[in-house]
């Protein structure tokens, strides 16, 4: 900061030393273009007229006037009027250019000295075609200056423009890069919980009910347990593709397969069939090609919704409905809230994001999700997800989002 305040200073200090040098230069031409030394009347205005220009950022319009009239008692005190002369009024023509707001105020101000300057070469003594000459050049020095700090402001405003652009396109690379790795991590921490935690949920009921048959009915429970291991290895080797996402740059990949859809769809209801729960599929409509996003959208709800019915409905009876009709893929998932006589519930668990997770994945891709208990008891899921015009699905050319095995329209399997 000092530093900086220093080097104001001696640049203050020099333009006035070079506008009292270069008006006391100007007071030793006369009339006959001769050259004499500077008389005391020269001394007189570069003192008064450099006094007044330090203050010139400040007061650029008062420092303009008192300028112009120490150069209008130039010729009283014998001087020629001539642009070296009023130096130090185009040093305040420059700077109301910089200083004074509104181009029109400054533009009037210099203009108005100019004329005064101008004006005043003919009252003393007669008019010659040398005076004439002396009167535009007079007039048109502090317009010329005024027009040189005008350039100088635009290009100073056109640089703290540019500033400021750039500024703004970090911040906003910076938000851009905060944003998109906000979505990153919510992405993840959704693959997560939708792959793992219905593996672990999954394994978690049928240890319950092989448990709960564990005396009355043991070839049941032998075969909850085998399908416990299968369940678990399941979820180790989801649960190392997906911790696979968080490699960086370099490191050996993660095998890869093909994201799930509609067509696993019978694997996913013969494990929650396998862990105690009783599931149903009804479809109605004709099947249509279902981008890729929209058929992991919709495997995912099915999940979800059927993990949230073996955690909170008793793992009783469920029933899934996929309706193809308008244009959209509406997809249900609906409980009668468990009857008594089978395995306890796993509803003693506090609520954790399924729901929440569920939503965005619709809104996602363009659909809306909608949970609620049901009127006549248990709970109901349903999801809304667009899908491409007929025209689109039959240029695409990948086939249609029925799962393997699927009924017929309006028929249940």
């Amino acid at each position: 900061m000092v530093t900086r305040t220093g080097t104001r200073r001696w640049r203050e200090g020099a333009v006035v030393a070079a506008a009292f040098v270069i008006c006391l230069l100007g007071g030793t031409v006369r009339v006959d273009n001769t050259l004499t030394p500077p008389t005391a009347a020269a001394y007189l205005v570069a003192v008064v007229s450099c006094a007044v220009l330090p203050p010139r950022h400040r007061k650029p319009l008062a420092v303009l006037a008192v300028t112009t009239a120490a150069g209008l008692v130039a010729q009283p005190l014998g001087l020629v009027l001539t642009p070296p002369v009023i130096a130090p009024a185009l040093v305040a023509s420059y700077a109301c250019a910089l200083g004074v707001p509104g181009e029109r105020r400054a533009v009037g101000a210099v203009s108005l000295s100019a004329v005064a300057l101008a004006a005043s070469v003919p009252l003393y003594g007669d008019l010659s075609w040398r005076d004439a000459g002396r009167m535009g050049t007079v007039a048109a020095a502090p317009l010329v200056a005024w027009l040189v700090g005008q350039a100088v402001r635009t290009r100073r405003a056109y640089l703290a423009a540019v500033e400021e652009r750039a500024r703004r396109a970090e911040e906003s690379r910076e938000l851009e890069a905060r944003r998109r790795v906000a979505e990153e991590r919510v992405r993840i921490a959704r693959e997560l919980h939708d792959l793992v935690a219905h593996q672990i949920t999954l394994a978690n009921a049928q240890a319950t009910v092989a448990a709960h048959f564990f005396d009355s009915r043991p070839e049941q429970t032998r075969a909850s347990l085998r399908e416990l291991v299968e369940t678990t290895g399941h979820a180790l080797d989801e649960l190392r593709a997906t911790v696979g996402l968080l490699r960086q740059t370099g490191d050996t990949a993660a095998p890869e397969g093909p994201a799930p859809g509609l067509d696993r769809l019978p694997d996913l209801l013969g494990a929650f069939r396998r862990a105690g729960l009783e599931v149903s599929v009804r479809e109605e409509g004709a099947a249509r090609t279902v981008p890729p996003g929209v058929d992991l959208t919709a495997y995912r709800i099915v999940q979800e919704a059927l993990t949230n019915v073996t955690k909170h409905a008793a793992g009783r009876g469920a029933r899934v409905g996929l309706d193809w009709g308008g244009g959209w893929l509406t997809v249900t998932v609906s409980d009668d809230g468990g009857a008594p006589g089978g395995p306890p519930a796993l509803s003693d668990r506090p609520p954790g994001y399924g729901l929440i997770g569920m939503r965005e994945r619709a809104a996602a891709v363009g659909g809306e999700l909608t949970a609620g208990p049901r009127p006549e008891g248990g709970f109901l899921v349903t999801a809304r997800l667009p899908l491409p015009s007929v025209r689109e699905g039959a240029a695409d050319g990948e086939g249609t989002g029925r799962m393997p095995g699927a009924t017929d329209e309006g028929r249940t399997a």
